[in-house]
């Protein structure tokens, strides 16, 4: 990668939020997640030598469990950028008081705008089809506030909710719920060109070329497939208050020491996957 003068240079980067920003579903073959923000991050210390990273996202997480587990830690690392994103899982609850998932995500940009260099919030993505249909209202609502918040605090948005390419059910993991591989490559250019940099990919708002669509025997075995696996699973954990992240911390969070910790490549010369980075204490 060539790198331009005029394009920022940041030496650290912490991600706040739920399975979007763990990774789920860029799955590696170790088993664990790599995802957009460790993209990213390996985008950005192939710039800046001694790069730190911290993810601290944990699939399932609501709002509230986002302040209370997530704000706090980001805030005292003080890092040059600071990426948010949150609430949606509360949206897509049966039962949503949308007022509170408001004032819970003033707080957190409230608390994180001023310990960071850059806070970055996030329209998220918007898969077509009918189940997430019924929570669009609610979506639409969060989204306004995250635009709000980004006005009032001087934080960048991105948009990914009104990317095309993004609610092409292609992009989606057989969940349905979160991204393939594909669609976490082109939220981190998403979140590249918002910061500045020069583009790798201008056209990752464009869509897949068009293919065949699947008849409609297949469709069926799709879609009794996916309710069985995932859609009644995950209804069940709504109904009973349940969370797939229950018991789990962020990926630089040591459940031990109670606390964070960087991540940095090991060759700052040839980062890599964040896999591969050492620790590097907190």
């Amino acid at each position: 990668m060539q790198t331009n003068p005029a394009s920022p240079s940041y030496s650290s980067l912490v991600a706040v939020g739920d399975s979007f920003t763990e990774g789920m579903s860029d799955l590696l073959p170790d088993g664990s997640y790599r995802g957009w923000a460790d993209v990213l991050a390996a985008r950005m210390a192939a710039r800046a030598s001694g790069f730190r990273y911290a993810n601290l996202a944990v699939r399932g997480k609501l709002i509230g469990q986002i302040v209370d587990e997530q704000v706090g830690v980001a805030a005292a690392m003080n890092a040059d950028v600071i990426t948010l994103v949150g609430g949606l899982n509360d949206a897509l609850r049966p039962k949503c008081d949308m007022g509170r998932v408001r004032d819970l995500l003033t707080e957190a940009v409230e608390r994180l705008a001023p310990s960071c260099g850059q806070l970055v919030l996030m329209r998220s993505p918007g898969r077509r089809g009918p189940v997430l249909e019924r929570f669009r209202p609610r979506m639409e609502e969060l989204f306004t506030c995250v635009d709000d918040l980004a006005a009032k605090h001087g934080a960048l948005v991105v948009d990914l909710y009104g990317a095309p390419s993004l609610a092409d059910p292609r992009m989606w993991d057989v969940d349905r719920l979160h991204l393939t591989a594909e669609g976490h490559r082109r939220v981190a250019e998403a979140v590249w060109q918002t910061l500045g940099h020069e583009p790798e990919d201008t056209e990752w708002r464009t869509p897949m070329p068009p293919t065949a669509r699947p008849d409609w025997v297949s469709r069926r075995v799709a879609d009794a497939r996916f309710a069985k696996q995932h859609l009644l699973p995950w209804i069940g954990r709504r109904l009973t208050g349940r969370s797939s992240g229950d018991g789990r911390t962020g990926a630089q969070f040591s459940a031990e020491l109670d606390k964070a910790f960087w991540v940095s490549p090991a060759d700052h010369t040839n980062p890599g996957p964040v896999t591969d980075w050492r620790q590097v204490g907190h």
